[in-house]
């Protein structure tokens, strides 16, 4: 009990709800290695596995992540504030695992930048203490192994929206693992022989949730700059994972058509990457009415990128259809909107 007198705030709790039943309630005032080692191991029995297989292989994959696990336990006893009231709390409910500790992100640390910020935390020497035991990552960047835990099998992204001034709160949902999103993965590390990096698995998964993203929505969603991002959809696309639609500043990304066929979902891929020849005729209309009716060839060009001949035939189209007619010909030809 000497670690409770000389600091009360060290203080810990692990709690299993089932619905608003508690199954646990398990406080702990010993040492911190005891009592990191002993919550870890208190996950397992409300940490269900399922059987994942992988061509003659099966592997079983847990509803949270063990290393995940580790990680944000040790980051939420290594970065609390022990100058503030409150205890490090572990939950396990029906919706997923929250841990929280007292204390909020460290000065220059955001929601927006936790993947991206230069590492530093609040207790330096506790934390440079647990790397040395081999507890922390050496590095600084425990919380990329947050994020790769659900990256790694296609789930939700560890949520730290519930953060406030006065704590910080990171929530990692219950979700079945995407098999086909893990296998994906797979083949790409069998085929360079090393994983795809964490920056890499953030723009597939927004792509995955998102379907369809330019490089600018891309570089927003994972918090990087444009020529990061750009680099890493470029080497996405020469593995052929990932395929560009559309040309120069109207050029968009979504998941490849080999992936699209893998999950059964062809047509999605169609759908993705028709989506600009079938917005050709709207975009027209739209520029012609905004010029007061009419509309050249060569503001197709412009509008759409297309060659000659392509914005040609897309203003033939119209006509066909009697949505414009045709006055003038050659470098005077001009296309009225019809009434």
């Amino acid at each position: 009990m000497v670690i409770s007198r000389t600091i009360p705030t060290s203080s810990a709790t692990f709690q299993v709800l089932e619905g608003t039943e508690i199954r646990v309630n398990q406080n702990f005032d010993q040492p911190l290695l005891y009592t990191i080692e002993k919550m870890y191991e208190m996950l397992s029995p409300w940490n269900p596995e399922r059987e994942y297989e992988d061509g003659l292989f099966r592997q079983s994959i847990p509803e949270f992540d063990h290393r995940a696990y580790r990680e944000a336990l040790v980051n939420a006893f290594g970065h609390r504030d022990y100058a503030a009231l409150g205890r490090m709390r572990v939950l396990v409910d029906d919706e997923g695992l929250t841990i929280s500790n007292p204390g909020g992100f460290v000065e220059g640390v955001t929601v927006d930048n936790l993947l991206t910020v230069e590492p530093h935390g609040r207790n330096e020497c506790l934390m440079g203490a647990l790397k040395r035991i081999g507890l922390a990552e050496k590095t600084g960047r425990g919380v990329d192994r947050i994020f790769e835990g659900s990256l790694y099998c296609g789930r939700p992204l560890p949520d730290y929206s519930g953060n406030t001034s006065a704590s910080v709160s990171v929530f990692i949902a219950r979700s079945a693992p995407d098999r086909l999103f893990m296998q994906m993965l797979d083949e790409e590390r069998e085929r360079t022989g090393r994983p795809l990096s964490l920056k890499s698995l953030l723009v597939l998964d927004a792509l995955k949730q998102q379907r369809r993203l330019t490089i600018t929505e891309l570089s927003s969603q994972t918090h990087t700059t444009d020529a990061v991002t750009r680099s890493i959809v470029e080497a996405l696309v020469e593995a052929g994972i990932v395929e560009g639609i559309g040309n120069a500043s109207n050029r968009s990304y979504i998941l490849s058509s080999k992936v699209y066929a893998r999950s059964g979902k062809g047509s999605g891929f169609v759908r993705q990457s028709d989506i600009d020849k079938i917005r050709y005729p709207e975009l027209i209309m739209k520029l012609a009415r905004q010029q007061g009716g009419e509309i050249r060839r060569r503001d197709v060009e412009s509008l759409l990128h297309l060659t000659e001949k392509q914005a040609y035939r897309e203003l033939a189209k119209l006509v066909e259809k009697g949505a414009l007619e045709l006055v003038g010909q050659g470098a005077d030809a001009r296309y009225l909107v019809v009434k």
